[in-house]
């Protein structure tokens, strides 16, 4: 597997659909949709490109908000 853009999306056999946070040639993150968030191995993880990256600057996703305080 190669070294992905920052937001391009993948499925993976085990996890499903996510979306590369993180890439470099020791380790790639994966935001997962039902999973969460995942690190592998660059060299050794397999996983099916499903979409090119973003044009522009990828967009982050929102944060959960904390229930306030009663």
């Amino acid at each position: 597997m190669q070294i992905l853009s920052e937001g391009q999306t993948v499925r993976h056999q085990q996890y499903g659909l996510g979306t590369v946070t993180e890439s470099n040639v020791e380790r790639t993150t994966i935001d997962f949709d039902n999973h969460g968030v995942k690190k592998f191995v660059t060299s050794i993880w397999t996983a099916e490109l499903v979409g090119e990256p973003p044009e522009g600057r990828p967009t982050k996703r929102r944060a959960r908000r904390k229930p306030a305080k009663k």
